[in-house]
């Protein structure tokens, strides 16, 4: 699991920034060193998601104005994601990828 952080930064947050983007080269690094082999590696970067971490933010309006859906995502919105590329033969040729679950909030 990388974090869209991993991708953008976040003011604060340099030291979790770079072990997300850890994460993410990590993945890219292990797609390419186990494809001929059939195996598949890809990360997913959640944004907000609504958790205990999330809940008490002081902040949430404000950090919702830059989700363009509007809302924090959800967990079981995140672990779809994940049980995608765990078990949809969909998946089978997709490897290297960062799959942001972040209401848009990467495209903004």
């Amino acid at each position: 699991i990388a974090s869209v952080t991993g991708q953008m930064g976040n003011p604060g947050q340099s030291n979790y920034s770079a072990a997300k983007a850890g994460v993410i080269g990590f993945t890219k690094s292990v797609a390419k060193e186990l494809a001929n082999r059939g195996i598949t590696a890809n990360a997913v970067a959640p944004g907000f998601i609504e958790t205990d971490m999330t809940k008490d933010l002081k902040n949430s309006e404000e950090i919702i104005k830059f989700i363009p859906l509007g809302r924090y995502g959800t967990p079981e919105e995140v672990a779809g994601m994940i049980k995608f590329l765990a078990a949809d033969s969909a998946a089978n040729y997709i490897t290297g990828q960062v799959f942001n679950v972040d209401g848009g909030m990467v495209m903004s």
